[in-house]
């Protein structure tokens, strides 16, 4: 049976010496690639593109028939690390602390060549995440965690903390609801924690503990991580009734489960060793990169964003927890750049807060909650609380459709009292 061609290039490293073209089968050169110590380095002569979140974590990728594969004549030059000296960018620091043993199958070779025939979604992706980092590896380091773990919210959100998928899961690290309010991340109409870059580390962090703690392995953590312990640990009581290995590429799961891992492992490879890629990670530096300023309850966004001489785009991207791009919540604070923060503070100080507007109750106290019935409308609703149905919107964060879902749950200012003041 005829096999499929693959155009190979062999070339000398780290020379750009002439290179030696050569036609050999698809299956037995990625069989030599995967047993020999050579690595997959580049990708198809062909016109770049950039992928969304949704596309980076479809699974079922091979490898095409016309790509190019280089492999060294001769050992590559690999990264070393002087572990007595301080890392003066994220990525060396990263690579320090890496801990989880290593996954070394063909779809984690796959995921590489995915990765690197994508270079500007690479660079970008590793760019947006720069500004979360810093925190992120300082959080696994205080807690003894393998630091390859930083780059788990590319493999789930391309460090996009406003990243949302069909199954309803946000944030950096793609809470779904449910899992978010057992971790304790706030969910209301003013606040979702589960964007909160702060507030969500530390749930995802937990999370991992509690799964690591739960298996004693990272990679079984990491798969109910991603499909859940439940399912993970029905997988497992399978393969143990059946007398079969119970590792993760041991165990039978969903598609997404199976690339989930390598994706981190391919991910993990180009930062151990970028050069030998050819891939050029964008310079972090090793500084803490945010700090968090105490604001009064009414300060909005767009304000604040003003003050830290920043775009408000920049400005959501570390505070991106807020629904109404207004600070709600009393003794609540702000994310804002290290270097941003003193100016920061100096304006803060000389700002005289305005009400968020007349009649939004000025106190969370104020507000009580109304469930909808059948036959309820908003002006309905305005009559019996005695506010309005602009108020309602307002408060509630609805559209101008004056659609209501029986059982759904609104907040409204308390009714007045027989005397006339408020509860």
């Amino acid at each position: 049976m005829a096999e499929t061609l693959m155009t190979a290039r062999l070339r000398h490293f780290p020379s750009e010496a002439a290179c030696l073209v050569v036609r050999l089968p698809l299956k037995p050169l990625l069989t030599a690639l995967l047993a020999s110590t050579a690595t997959l380095v580049a990708m198809p002569a062909q016109a770049e593109t950039d992928i969304t979140a949704t596309d980076a974590l479809a699974g079922g990728l091979r490898i095409a028939p016309t790509q190019i594969i280089e492999l060294p004549m001769h050992q590559p030059r690999v990264l070393k690390l002087d572990l007595t000296r301080t890392p003066d960018e994220i990525w060396d620091r990263v690579r320090r602390g890496f801990g989880i043993p290593d996954l070394d199958s063909a779809l984690v070779v796959e995921w590489q060549a995915f990765y690197l025939n994508r270079p500007k979604f690479l660079r970008t992706v590793f760019q947006r995440g720069g500004q979360y980092l810093y925190f992120i590896v300082d959080e696994l380091e205080k807690r003894g965690m393998p630091t390859e773990l930083a780059l788990l919210p590319m493999v789930e959100s391309s460090y996009n903390p406003l990243a949302r998928s069909p199954s309803q899961a946000s944030g950096l690290w793609q809470f779904i609801p449910s899992t978010g309010r057992n971790f304790d991340l706030t969910q209301n109409s003013w606040v979702d924690e589960r964007r909160d870059v702060i507030a969500s580390t530390h749930a995802a962090l937990d999370y991992l503990e509690y799964l690591y703690e739960m298996h004693g392995d990272w990679q079984l953590a990491l798969a109910s991580y991603n499909w859940g312990e439940g399912a993970v640990g029905r997988a497992i009581k399978r393969n143990q009734e059946a007398g079969r290995p119970t590792d993760y590429m041991s165990l039978e799961m969903p598609e997404q489960t199976r690339n989930y891992i390598p994706k981190l492992q391919s991910l993990k490879n180009i930062v151990a060793n970028p050069e030998l890629f050819g891939f050029e990670l964008p310079y972090v530096p090793n500084d803490q990169h945010f700090t968090t300023v105490d604001v009064p309850r009414g300060m909005d966004l767009k304000t604040a964003a003003r003050m830290a001489d920043m775009s408000l785009e920049d400005f959501v991207a570390l505070n991106p927890g807020y629904n109404k791009q207004v600070v709600h919540a009393e003794d609540d604070f702000l994310v804002v750049p290290t270097d941003r923060a003193e100016r920061f503070r100096l304006r803060l100080s000389e700002y005289k807060p305005e009400p968020l507007r007349p009649q939004v109750p000025q106190s969370q106290s104020q507000l009580a909650a109304h469930r909808v019935r059948q036959g309820d409308t908003l002006s309905a609703i305005a009559r019996k609380y005695g506010t309005s149905v602009a108020q309602l919107r307002d408060i509630n964060s609805l559209d101008n459709s004056n659609r209501l879902s029986i059982g759904q749950t609104l907040l409204v200012p308390r009714a007045p009292t027989a005397t006339g003041t408020r509860r």
